[in-house]
């Protein structure tokens, strides 16, 4: 009774592994790039977002601080973008909106407490620095955007307004178009994001800021990677001058703002990052941390480096690629995400990696969900990323798992 029972559960353990390894077979093509496209909510989304809200009221943001140094920020902004670029492909009459700005307007707040602004230093110009003005002027310009113009309160656009007209007074006083983040250190990306925010409210409220980003744009133009042809990771505060070359961590989010602020210059500059970053390891494909040709190390900013692949500079790509019209990139992407990020649906909710790194689902969310919100759409033709054997090699080592499965098995049929 005993030999029968184990020989039961082996079997049932090994159909389980079977299907497990079908399943992850099969997300090597599903879903779509399609399914994701700036008109329509993807199939995972709000899934998605319903783990990432219910870890974050779980204190997930206080979390990842401990491993990342806006961890906290981050976890919440992305969130709410999420929700605000779900909410703006529906109809306003339609209740998912509506949760859309009432999470958002959370996720907002969440960014005005104490524990949101910690890591930011109020003496910077302007106060909290680039980095914290731009990414909550960039969210609180998507609430806003959710709304019908009668529907806003005063206090949302007056603090939108004021957060908005820091950053070209900060500008005036700055010798660089690329103003600290942190004291003393300036991250060009950082910039980008604000002057997609100040771009932003030109199109929701009375434009005023047009001769600003056009200065900035100049100068941006003029201090660029040499040896890319790419804004640079990090920029000398005094000068704007580059110190770092252009890195996969920042270029995957400056492709999705750059585009926002400037159509023609941000998609030049992201098929330059496609051709020099985007790579395909083992016929997979991935955005690599530096240039093609150039070694480095894995940091806080890309995460660990598998074959020179940053995999959340790949997830923040994804969305890019999504938003550019790029499907013959963000196909390949989305399907090494659903594959290799192991998710599973438990609850009513999505989470990769057994939702272990809440952080990375946020990232995942807000890139699925991503759509232009100033710049007009324009599907890129741009080449082919992977080769059409990419999924052999999986494909491969999945029947090979499964021929191991079901050997012992076979042998005890054999032996009887």
């Amino acid at each position: 009774m005993t030999r029968s029972l184990l020989r039961f559960t082996q079997r049932v353990v090994a159909i389980l592994l079977t299907l497990g390894l079908l399943v992850l077979n099969l997300r090597l093509y599903l879903p779509s790039a399609a399914d994701y496209g700036p008109d329509q909510v993807g199939p995972d989304v709000v899934p998605q977002l319903r783990f990432i809200g219910a870890a974050l009221r779980d204190g997930a943001g206080e979390r990842m601080q401990a491993f990342f140094p806006e961890g906290f920020f981050f976890s919440h902004a992305l969130y709410g973008l999420a929700w605000a670029e779900l909410g703006q492909r529906l109809p306003p009459a339609d209740a998912l909106r509506a949760q859309a700005l009432a999470e958002a307007r959370w996720a907002l707040g969440r960014l005005d407490t104490p524990a949101g602004r910690a890591p930011f230093s109020p003496t910077l110009d302007p106060p909290l620095g680039v980095f914290y003005v731009g990414w909550s002027s960039w969210l609180r310009g998507g609430v806003l955007a959710l709304q019908a113009p009668s529907g806003r309160t005063a206090a949302e656009v007056e603090r939108f307004e004021a957060d908005c007209a820091a950053l070209p007074a900060a500008l005036d006083r700055s010798p660089t178009p690329f103003l600290t983040a942190y004291p003393g250190q300036a991250w060009p990306v950082d910039s980008t994001v604000a002057m997609a925010a100040l771009r932003l409210h030109d199109t929701l409220l009375p434009a005023r800021f047009g001769p600003t980003i056009e200065r900035w744009l100049q100068a941006a133009r003029g201090r660029l990677d040499p040896a890319t042809g790419l804004l640079p990771h990090r920029a000398d505060p005094q000068t704007g001058q580059p110190i770092e070359g252009a890195r996969g961590s920042s270029q995957s989010i400056i492709a999705r703002f750059l585009t926002e602020i400037d159509p023609a210059w941000g998609r030049e500059q992201y098929a330059l990052f496609r051709q020099q970053f985007v790579a395909t390891p083992l016929g997979v494909a991935g955005v690599r941390e530096y240039p093609q040709g150039v070694a480095g190390q894995g940091d806080v900013d890309s995460g660990p480096l598998v074959l020179g692949v940053s995999l959340s500079a790949s997830a923040v790509t994804l969305g890019a690629a999504l938003a550019l019209g790029d499907d013959a990139l963000a196909d390949p992407l989305l399907h090494a995400s659903e594959t290799f990020g192991l998710p599973i649906g438990w609850s009513g909710g999505k989470r990769y990696l057994f939702g272990a790194l809440p952080i990375g689902d946020a990232f995942l969310a807000w890139s699925k969900s991503a759509r232009l919100w100033v710049a007009p759409p324009a599907a890129l033709d741009l080449p082919p990323v992977a080769r059409w054997w990419w999924r052999l090699p999986a494909h491969a080592l999945s029947l090979l798992l499964v021929i191991l499965i079901w050997l012992p098995a076979r042998r005890r049929i054999q032996d009887r």
